[in-house]
């Protein structure tokens, strides 16, 4: 799809230009209450993902990561505390990643991490620079993700490596049903309720829908010239873990 034409917003079709600022517009809202809204959501099974997603990772002390969409930090706090090194924090929106910055402050590790606000389709890092890319629950906000691959891809070094951790698709048949109806109606109402926002979360569980299934986003992460994609899926394709390499 070409900049000009029409993208997703969740259901909704929306000019290609401005998706970017309805996405920010989003999380501006959610940030204060991102991290107990997606206990809330996943009835804490994200704390399990983003445990098998480092545990896949292997975090080394002179590893530099980028972990994009990672405002809030916790992908950035898991690396550094199973012995992971430098942390480059890039997100698009300045909230989320104020309330990285007061957590890290908290933990008494602000020092360790490079807070950057960034559009992950146009990264301010230097080629070949990386040595691993993070990216959970943020692609499908993307307005262009081809263009964001190719740029996960231009900073990590060669033998670098890409790690996605995304909302996917069941591949439990007969519970397609039930889990429409909780994220699809009971998750906006619980965005009412604890953050004071039905719509946004109506939009992140419509969002889901519109993302690629695990195939057809491991045929792209390939289409962007990674190498060696691979992908497990969690709590029965809910979640989705995607590895590539840059060779």
């Amino acid at each position: 799809m070409a900049p000009g034409a029409n993208t997703d917003f969740g259901y909704e079709s929306v000019p290609w230009g401005e998706k970017a600022s309805r996405v920010r517009d989003v999380f501006d809202s959610v940030a204060g209450r991102y991290d107990v809204m997606n206990d809330l959501m996943s009835g804490g099974m994200h704390r399990l993902w983003k445990a098998a997603y480092i545990t896949w990772l292997r975090p080394r002390a002179d590893m530099h990561l980028l972990d994009l969409a990672g405002g809030t930090g916790d992908i950035a706090f898991r690396f550094l505390d199973a012995g992971g090194g430098r942390v480059t924090v890039a997100d698009i929106n300045q909230e989320m990643l104020l309330v990285g910055k007061k957590r890290a402050q908290g933990r008494r590790i602000d020092s360790a991490i490079e807070w950057l606000c960034a559009n992950g389709e146009d990264l301010p890092i230097p080629d070949a620079s990386i040595d691993a890319v993070t990216c959970a629950f943020g692609i499908r906000n993307m307005t262009d993700k081809p263009k964001a691959l190719a740029e996960m891809r231009r900073v990590l070094k060669p033998g670098g490596r890409f790690l996605c951790l995304e909302f996917s698709r069941l591949a439990l048949p007969g519970l397609e049903g039930l889990y429409d109806k909780y994220s699809l109606e009971i998750v906006p109402r619980i965005g009412r309720l604890v953050a004071d926002d039905e719509a946004s979360y109506r939009y992140l569980a419509e969002s889901i829908r519109t993302f690629p299934d695990q195939d057809k986003f491991a045929a792209m992460i390939a289409d962007a010239g990674l190498g060696n994609v691979a992908y497990r899926n969690l709590s029965g394709g809910i979640a989705a873990m995607h590895s590539a390499w840059r060779i």
